[in-house]
């Protein structure tokens, strides 16, 4: 193992201590789980983050978009009907 120094708040500190104490575990232990954690959903975070950055683009793009001349073809009543 290699050794890391890291620094916590307050919060994080009085927690770490109950939690560890709770489950009977280290701190160290707790800590490294955490880390385990967070690497696993990293990748996950980036290609959601990936995906909401597309997602926001293709609503500015609608939303510059000018209305159409004819208006709407549909009212909300057909929208309804159609998921029913």
């Amino acid at each position: 193992m290699i050794r890391k120094q890291v620094y916590v708040e307050d919060r994080q500190e009085k927690r770490l201590k109950q939690l560890s104490k709770k489950l009977g575990r280290s701190e160290a232990e707790l800590i490294r789980q955490a880390i385990d954690q967070a690497l696993a959903t990293d990748t996950i975070l980036a290609t959601d983050l990936k995906a909401w950055e597309q997602e926001k683009a293709f609503i500015r793009g609608l939303m510059a978009q000018k209305p159409t001349r004819r208006g709407r073809r549909w009212t909300r009543e057909e929208l309804y009907e159609e998921e029913h």
